[in-house]
């Protein structure tokens, strides 16, 4: 495994630099550095590597969260937030409807079957959106009409909507008898508790931090270690309560910043180094994946 995690670090880079001087997105380098570098092509990545590859992404995608939930400030979204609700629904639902009438007559597929592809088309990855607009956060693009928080904001919700949508469309196509009314109310509930679920331990931690003056390294792995137990928190609650713990995740961010933003922002760049290892799992394991 540790030379996969070598050529992973190697490759991941080189894909990077070299996307990036013909003015491609780095990350567009990485995948296919992963895909090269996967089972299907060349098998340089080990077995081993391949089964922990889920974990391994999951903790890249929490560290950017909690960076977005780092820089998620409250007069702005305040602000933004019922455009972010707009853009979290709306968006999605013309992509699901467009897949739904284009691709029977090119795919010969179900209408059902459409469906259930325009609601994997239509979720947003975090992993590429939240990047992008803490970059531009930090160079101060858009940050006048808050429009990066506008879509960190929307990001989150995006994703607790298609993933109920895409799982009414599923359970139809099984043959199940699905309560759309129960699925649908699910959305506010699982976006409520997550919140929760996010604020509590970031309040727990804030005042930890602030009895105890711990170094920063210490206080940014207690804040990761704490919001990588939040998926696993959801995943025993569901059969009870549905959690959307992603978003609880930038909400101890959030909490954080809003009582305490000195520490706030030297967690928040302590984070900023450790995505930079982080991306490169992420992308370069997403990539390998593919068949």
């Amino acid at each position: 495994m540790a030379l996969s995690l070598a050529i992973i670090i190697l490759l991941g880079l080189g894909a990077d630099y070299l996307f990036r001087r013909v003015q491609l997105p780095g990350l567009v380098g990485m995948l296919f550095a992963g895909v090269l570098a996967g089972p299907y092509v060349l098998g340089l990545l080990s077995p081993e590597m391949m089964e922990v590859s889920g974990d391994f992404r999951k903790i890249a995608l929490i560290v950017i969260l909690l960076r977005a939930g780092f820089e998620l400030h409250r007069d702005t979204l305040n602000r933004v937030g019922r455009a972010a609700l707009i853009m979290s629904t709306v968006p999605a639902i013309f992509e699901i409807l467009a897949v739904v009438l284009v691709a029977p007559p090119l795919l010969g597929i179900s209408y059902l079957e459409a469906a259930i592809l325009g609601s994997i088309l239509a979720a947003v990855s975090p992993a590429v959106v939240v990047p992008l607009m803490i970059d531009f956060m930090d160079r101060g693009r858009g940050t006048r009409k808050g429009i990066p928080t506008l879509l960190l904001g929307a990001s989150s919700v995006d994703d607790v909507f298609v993933i109920v949508v895409f799982t009414v469309f599923l359970g139809m196509y099984g043959g199940q008898d699905v309560n759309l009314l129960a699925k649908l109310g699910e959305i506010p509930l699982s976006i409520a508790l997550g919140i929760v679920a996010g604020i509590i331990p970031g309040y727990l931690l804030l005042r930890l931090f602030q009895k105890y003056d711990w170094r920063p390294p210490r206080r940014t792995l207690v804040v990761l270690g704490t919001a990588i137990m939040l998926p696993w928190f959801e995943d025993v609650m569901k059969q009870w309560v549905p959690i959307a713990s992603l978003i609880g995740v930038r909400a101890i961010g959030f909490i954080i910043l809003e009582k305490a933003e000195p520490i706030a922002q030297i967690i928040s760049q302590k984070l900023k180094k450790v995505w930079v290892f982080a991306e490169l799992l992420l992308f370069v394991l997403v990539g390998a994946q593919v068949n």
